[in-house]
């Protein structure tokens, strides 16, 4: 009898600002969309983290005046490399994204799991 599978902390990676312009509402679907990818993961068992969760609140106590100011870019992509580096892998969705092929690469690097499709992802239960 195989063992049990455990779950995964996975790291979904997708778009945050990529083709934005900035405009808050398109930021708000990108992490939704994320916040969605994650809700899936966690119904299959897994443990699914985002940058976007942990980055904004500092971004915000930090008192950043806007995207891409000094506290932005202090915190933003820093709490995604040292989040990944916990991470058992990544899930890679979404459209074009500097940032979200970033930390594919670095766990590739790392020698993490990368998922680019949802049923490429084992289950954990």
């Amino acid at each position: 009898m195989p063992a049990p599978f455990h779950p995964l902390m996975i790291l979904v990676a997708g778009p945050y600002r990529s083709g934005t312009g900035d405009d808050p509402a398109k930021l708000a679907a990108n992490v939704d969309a994320m916040n969605q990818a994650a809700l899936t993961l966690f119904r299959a068992g897994h443990l699914p983290v985002t940058g976007e969760a942990l980055a904004l609140p500092l971004i915000e106590t930090a008192g950043s005046a806007g995207i891409g100011d000094p506290a932005f870019d202090e915190i933003f992509h820093p709490v995604a490399e040292r989040l990944l580096a916990r991470c058992d892998a990544v899930w890679r969705i979404g459209g074009p994204s500097a940032g979200a092929d970033l930390m594919t690469s670095q766990a590739e690097a790392l020698g993490k799991q990368v998922f680019h499709h949802l049923d490429e992802i084992p289950a954990a239960r």
